[in-house]
């Protein structure tokens, strides 16, 4: 969410006494309004993105009170920026060819001329940016042929660094999106997604899941999952906890979707959505019934009147973020 102070404008004529050099003065008021803007992402059931829908068809909620709807867009002109932040522990050894290949492609779609930003990152026992932000498409696809797996060595933190108070690092998956998130989206304008490619599994991170969301609300970051599992790899092993489960709450906390690579999903059909989505989505602004001074989390809450369809929205906002 952003909060932006808008100006009222109120031109008043007034009346002084007629003369050949009196002229109708403008007196300009200006009013600080508090705003809320909130992005949203429509479905029917059979998953296809609602692009139609009119300011009467939302019903939003703020920690359960109704709110009123004062400003509504479908955004599909603001600038984007958007990050790739790819697994490149030793669990996606035979993937990587395919991530290189699909994200230049998916750079290519979703990168506008001078409107848009791109950033790519990479996970393993580190968290490595292999390309700032950039308009600019070759550095990108440049940064995608050094995606490499790690496995035990090499990688440099970077914007900042991590510690990791000696625990074992193998998937630093939370550190990426915190970082991300903190780092390189935090002080953008605009929509602000971030993509994570990965098999679901965080190893060592210094930062837990919470923190990893947390981050992402307070920047206003929306997350797209998107699970990417080598069944070769994990052939036989017994693998606990993570997975589907922490990237569902990941993008659902933010107002992403959840994806995973199948036979008839493949990684370019989910990054070609992804890019639909983030084309197709509705912004939604009202002034909080509730002062903004009070600080804690507050919960949202965005209902539709047609049943048949679903919005996905962040789960809340911090007022002291905006």
């Amino acid at each position: 969410m952003n909060l932006k102070p808008l100006l009222v404008l109120a031109a008043f004529a007034l009346s002084w006494p007629a003369s050949a050099q009196d002229e109708p003065q403008d007196t300009i008021i200006s009013v600080d309004v508090q705003v809320v803007n909130v992005l949203a992402t429509v479905r029917d059931k059979d998953g296809v993105l609602v692009s139609n829908l009119t300011q009467g068809d939302f019903e939003l909620y703020e920690d359960g009170v109704l709110q009123d709807i004062q400003y509504f867009t479908r955004q599909a002109d603001l600038p984007l920026t958007i990050g790739l932040l790819v697994d490149t522990s030793v669990s996606q050894q035979n993937l990587i060819y395919e991530e290189r290949t699909a994200g230049y492609r998916f750079f290519d779609k979703v990168l506008r001329i001078e409107r848009d930003l791109a950033f790519l990152m990479s996970f393993d026992i580190d968290v490595e940016l292999l390309q700032d932000l950039t308009a600019a498409k070759p550095l990108l696809q440049d940064g995608l042929e050094r995606l490499e797996v790690q496995g035990s060595s090499g990688g440099v933190v970077t914007p900042g660094t991590v510690p990791q108070n000696g625990k074992p690092v193998g998937t630093a998956m939370f550190d990426g999106i915190y970082l991300a998130a903190t780092e390189m989206l935090k002080g953008q304008a605009g929509r602000k997604a971030l993509v994570l490619v990965t098999d679901g599994y965080d190893y060592g991170s210094k930062v837990d899941i919470e923190e990893a969301i947390e981050a992402s609300q307070r920047s206003d970051v929306i997350v797209f999952s998107v699970r990417y599992y080598d069944t070769r790899f994990y052939q036989g092993a017994a693998v606990i906890g993570g997975g589907r489960s922490d990237l569902r709450r990941l993008s659902r906390s933010t107002g992403g979707d959840t994806y995973e690579v199948k036979r008839r999903q493949t990684l370019d059909q989910i990054f070609d959505d992804i890019n639909n989505v983030v084309r197709n989505q509705y912004s939604i602004g009202y002034s909080p019934k509730r002062d903004l001074s009070e600080t804690g989390f507050r919960k949202l809450e965005l209902k539709l009147k047609n049943k048949r369809l679903e919005a996905q929205t962040r789960e809340g906002y911090y007022p002291s973020e905006l």
